[in-house]
């Protein structure tokens, strides 16, 4: 019979001021116990809902039915058959508004905990299988991955294991996309996005590092070399900006440069990685998404004493999940909601030492269906920063639309492909991921790495 607690098994965390201070992970994780339990909560619905909300289809009752008999290797078996990366996923996926959303538990409850123990079961395996044989018949054909991040890495997995030569071309020095440079450690630990990126390697993957695609090489190069698809996985990683005065002060970072600093470079790590990051004292980071999020929480790590979310709605509006918000208050986040920069200003030397904002009240509902932050007038204030990160959006780089004749794309860049197989108007190029999207999910771009891959499959065999 199902265990009807109307909550999830606790999941055991740091302390909030002893983790604001380092890197480790935030959450340490079910034991075995407690992911037998919380499995036992799972009503193993006829009409499976949760499915419907994942978007890469994991059997979910089938893998939470062999945890809660204790059989751990066979759940992970039943998650790698749809899913790759299932300790990122089980860490940085947004179940809430996917699998967890859809979860009838909800209803007069919590959902079931299916993230945290797809990461238990991905975490267990890691530590305790032997690495599998694998033998994977060739079919003679090449395809080309570009980029390493979510889509990339699950479209390359997805690929070898139909027998194509897979190689992944990947602009960074590390493989891991989004989840190197972006995801910080204390939510993501980069040992553990390595590892998930050699099990794929294993299979027979190859990555190829260093190589910016409409520099190093182009598309139609690589088409020429043989390859007879090639998908486009290269993410949003151009920054966008406010475009008001003083953002180029010293002391302005995009999220992305950084976040790139910080958890790429190991910054956080300096003197013993050579990557300084001067904060200051005070920071304000501008936006209100999980990448907002990222940024402050690792400000507050990096010692400074006073950081400042700044944020034109309110906090209903804020699009970061609500864990993020909610990590972000326990560690000491000020949030300073209906509130806009409109001045950026430093001293004599040309460093930051001030910003300039104006309060705002919600108007009417715009396009997205939220409604529109109007200025106060009157409402403006300065408020003493040493560092300004801002954290309100990215788009994919233009190196490739302008290196690749007939490759269609909307204004603000990302390419156009068909919905159902990610094709784009060049035949054979294939792209998902936030090159598509703009900036989204990594399990959303995994999901579009695999309907490509399927996609690729299909067409190459005739």
């Amino acid at each position: 019979m199902a265990n009807m607690s109307p909550n999830k098994v606790a999941m055991p965390e740091q302390d909030p001021n002893v983790r604001n201070k380092n890197f480790k992970e935030v959450a340490l994780g079910y034991t075995k116990e407690m992911a037998m339990e919380e499995a036992t909560r799972c009503l193993n619905c006829k009409n499976k809902p949760c499915v419907n909300g994942c978007p890469v289809n994991v059997p979910i009752p089938e893998f939470i039915e062999k945890v809660a008999a204790g059989d751990f290797e066979g759940a992970y078996e039943v998650i790698t058959s749809e899913n790759a990366l299932p300790a990122i996923c089980g860490r940085v996926c947004p179940q809430e508004n996917q699998c967890e959303g859809k979860c009838v538990r909800g209803i007069k409850g919590e959902p079931v905990g299916i993230g945290r123990m797809e990461r238990f079961v991905a975490d267990y395996h890691m530590a305790n299988a032997e690495p599998a044989e694998v033998s994977i018949e060739k079919n003679g054909k090449k395809v080309a991955v570009v980029g390493c991040g979510p889509a990339g890495i699950t479209c390359a997995g997805e690929l070898i294991k139909k027998g194509y030569e897979v190689t992944v071309f990947e602009a960074l020095h590390k493989p891991g996309g989004v989840l190197s440079y972006g995801i910080p450690e204390f939510r993501l630990p980069k040992d553990l996005v390595a590892k998930e990126i050699e099990s794929v390697e294993n299979l027979g993957v190859k990555i190829e590092t260093n190589v910016i695609v409409g520099r190093s090489v182009t598309i139609d190069e690589l088409m020429e070399d043989g390859y007879e698809a090639v998908f486009v996985g290269s993410g949003a990683g151009l920054p966008r900006f406010l475009n008001i005065p003083g953002e180029n002060y010293l002391g302005v970072y995009s999220a992305n440069e950084f976040l790139t600093r910080v958890n790429l470079m190991k910054g956080y790590e300096f003197p013993e990685y050579p990557t300084p990051v001067k904060i200051g004292k005070k920071v304000a980071v501008v936006g209100a998404g999980n990448v907002a999020m990222d940024a402050a929480r690792t400000a507050k790590r990096l010692g400074a004493d006073e950081v400042y979310i700044v944020y034109r709605r309110s906090e209903e509006e804020a699009p970061a999940r609500l864990e993020e918000l909610h990590h972000a208050k326990e560690e000491g986040i000020i949030f300073k909601f209906l509130n806009n920069p409109v001045a950026i200003k430093a001293n004599e030397d040309g460093w930051v030492e001030k910003m300039e904002i104006v309060k705002q009240e919600l108007g009417e509902p715009d396009a997205s269906g939220r409604r529109s932050p109007v200025p106060i007038e009157g409402s403006n204030y300065d408020i003493d920063v040493d560092t300004v990160v801002i954290a309100i959006g990215q788009s994919p780089n233009p190196l490739i639309r302008h290196t690749t004749p007939g490759l269609d794309v909307q204004k603000w860049g990302g390419i156009i492909v068909d919905e159902e197989t990610m094709e784009s108007s060049k035949d054979g190029v294939y792209a998902g991921g936030d090159t598509v999207t703009g900036a989204a999910t990594v399990i959303l771009a995994m999901g579009a790495g695999k309907k490509a891959a399927a996609a690729i499959d299909k067409k190459l065999r005739g």
